[in-house]
Parts: structure tokens; C-alpha cells; sequence
């Protein structure tokens, strides 16, 4: 089969799998690549955002990432069945001013057989912090090291 693994129906193993790899992809802030996850009609709700398709994923992501700075992520599952992952998610960013913020929040994903996602629900909110406040901090050429903390451990 072609797409992505690993493939629906998720199992805890292969849920967490699916997670992982999420935001492996999402840390390299490569909105072509990551745009290659999703179905070629995916549909997101991204905040109040409404977009379709991956020609408006890449153009969303590729904004993101210009207005997100030294963006980094840590996804973690929530629960699965059948063909429905929901994670939950914090990501650190500063503006081009400097301003430093932690994004919370929780997905709710669908995929196709093929493993790629057809539908992304995302609920986010951003709450300003200061610099030393920062928790993520591994080296951005890599995704984040296998030992580095994990959202729970963080106690977010």
C-alpha cells in the first residue's frame, strides 16, 4: 500500500507511531514535505481558519512558519479507535519582535486507508511567556531527542 504507515485502524502502538512521526514532520517547518501527510482534499479547521486541500496547507504552514519563529513542538496522544487519532500539543514560538509565546491545544485527526490524514480539527490557544520561561530548547536540525521531556512530563 502506498500513503503513509503506519495504517488505520491504529493500535496503541501504531497511535503513538502516527503521533510521533506528526511532529517529527511538523518541527522541520517544511511545508511541502509536511503538506505530503495529508490527502490531497484534506479539510482543517486550524483555530477560525477553514482550509482545503494541500496547495492551502503548504500556503498556510508556509505563513505559520515565516510569523512563528524558532517554532517547536511536542504532540502527544490522547486516544484513538478505528480511524481517529486525537492529541493533545504545546509549541513554543517568538515573533519577529521577540515576543515569546506557548501554544496549547488539541487535534482531532482522520485518516484514509492510505494513512494519510483527510481531516484536522485543531483548537489553539496562545499564551504570551518570557524567554527564561521557555521549556523546548533541543537543537532545531533534528526533531526533538527521544529522551527529552514529554508534555506530561512538562505537567502541561
Amino acid at each position: 500500500m502506498t500513503g503513509k504507515p503506519p495504517y488505520p485502524p491504529f493500535n496503541a502502538d501504531t497511535a503513538v507511531q502516527k503521533v510521533r512521526a506528526g511532529e517529527d514532520a511538523w518541527n522541520t517547518r517544511n511545508p511541502e514535505a509536511v503538506s505530503l501527510a495529508y490527502t490531497e482534499d484534506s479539510r482543517w479547521r486550524n483555530r477560525s481558519v477553514f482550509i482545503n486541500g494541500r496547495r492551502e496547507i503548504v500556503d498556510f504552514l508556509a505563513h505559520k512558519w515565516e510569523y512563528e519563529l524558532d517554532y517547536r513542538l511536542i504532540k502527544e496522544l490522547w486516544s484513538f479507535g478505528g480511524h481517529r487519532i486525537a492529541v493533545r500539543f504545546a509549541y513554543e514560538y517568538h515573533t519577529v519582535n521577540g515576543d515569546w509565546f506557548r501554544a496549547y491545544g488539541n487535534e482531532n485527526w482522520e485518516f484514509s486507508d492510505d494513512g494519510l490524514m483527510s481531516v484536522r480539527h485543531a483548537s489553539i490557544n496562545d499564551v504570551p511567556i518570557t524567554a527564561s520561561e521557555r521549556k523546548f530548547s533541543w537543537d532545531r536540525s533534528g526533531p526533538r531527542p527521544s529522551d527529552y521531556p514529554s508534555l506530561s512530563d512538562f505537567g502541561f
